[in-house]
């Protein structure tokens, strides 16, 4: 092949390889869009249902906590909202659902086995927002008649019995007796893994725990999931009827969409100068990692793209005006001559009409 054909053979050849990197990279972005259970529990509650959902989170600062009571009103208030919005409250099932948590350190110890565990007390259906894979035994429920029952993490386990199928066994937090309810395993992804920095954690109940520890009942993390009959109904209502104003309200639902990845990348390095007192839990800042790492790839698939895309719109405009000029040179004088010829065919036979016989 000559050195003339191979220069015009490149660009295309360039363009067919970015365009495919340019796919990858957006198909490594919707990857990561959904590599986290905990920011899809709007639509594992929607299932097969045809009602949309939306889900939110509220995380709130060191110096303002939430109280269950409040939680209490707040539910009942975005249940009006459902309410005026046309939706019988009475009589429909699974138009609402939410979970609390707080976390802090606590000894555990069975027998002469000890340490220190991070404590997550959580509230509502906790494990409906994260379904962490169990190993043994069962989650927590808010219907449990019993409100010592204990969901340990596989390093507990195996700290405080050696092993993992170990639901009923009885062991302390603060030397108040528990029993396990279940063992579960940590989260597999490498932004959990990144995120999970308190090492050995346990999840138990909300009540169980503020009766254990009365000084430390402020609800640092609430997350809703409800009915939503026009986008952004959810977000305006949650906003509108939160009680704690200061709380930071994130919209889970949309957070990894094109338009929301394009404003942190506009936001660049600012993003990560969190300057407020809020803390986030771990599955939030992997939440929040996976969106850096989605609007990266958003980044690269946009900047990979753009050659492809300017060349095919050349092409485009080349191929328009190659067609205009031949239909200038070709088809239209033929079409001219065509359309000259047939009027004076109509001209002939006109003449022929007015003036028959002279033929």
């Amino acid at each position: 092949m000559s050195m003339s054909r191979l220069l015009k053979r490149w660009p295309a050849a360039l363009a067919l390889l970015l365009a495919l990197l340019s796919a990858f990279c957006f198909w490594r972005m919707h990857a990561v869009s959904r590599l986290l259970p905990s920011q899809q529990a709007a639509e594992r509650w929607k299932g097969d249902g045809e009602r949309d959902f939306a889900q939110h989170s509220f995380f709130l600062p060191a110096e303002e906590k939430l109280t269950r009571d409040q939680v209490y009103s707040f539910r009942n208030d975005m249940l009006q909202k459902l309410k005026g919005a046309s939706y019988d409250i009475e009589k429909e099932k699974g138009l609402f659902t939410d979970a609390w948590s707080l976390s802090a350190t606590v000894k555990v110890s069975a027998g002469r086995r000890s340490g220190e565990v991070q404590a997550f007390a959580v509230g509502g259906n906790f494990f409906d927002f994260h379904p962490l894979r169990l190993l043994s035994g069962n989650y927590l429920r808010p219907g449990d008649l019993m409100e010592d029952r204990v969901l340990l993490d596989r390093e507990t386990a195996w700290l405080l019995f050696g092993a993992v199928d170990l639901a009923g066994m009885s062991f302390s937090i603060g030397g108040t007796p528990f029993v396990a309810a279940g063992v579960y395993e940590h989260e597999k992804d490498g932004f959990s893994k990144a995120a999970l920095t308190d090492g050995m954690c346990i999840y138990m109940s909300y009540d169980a725990f503020i009766r254990l520890f009365p000084e430390n009942t402020g609800i640092s993390c609430y997350e809703l999931v409800m009915a939503e009959p026009v986008k952004g109904f959810a977000h305006s209502a949650a906003e509108e009827k939160f009680p704690v104003k200061k709380a930071e309200l994130t919209d889970n639902s949309y957070r990894y969409s094109v338009d929301r990845l394009l404003k942190i990348l506009k936001a660049g390095s600012a993003r990560s100068m969190h300057k407020g007192s809020t803390i986030y839990p771990y599955w939030e800042n992997a939440a929040r990692a996976a969106e850096d790492r989605a609007a990266l790839w958003l980044a690269a698939g946009l900047v990979s793209g753009a050659f492809p895309l300017a060349l095919a719109l050349v092409e485009l405009i080349r191929g328009f005006v190659r067609g205009r000029r031949k239909m200038e040179s070709d088809v239209l004088p033929e079409a001219q001559a065509r359309g000259r010829e047939f009027i004076r065919e109509l001209k002939r036979r006109r003449w022929e009409r007015k003036h028959p016989g002279e033929f």
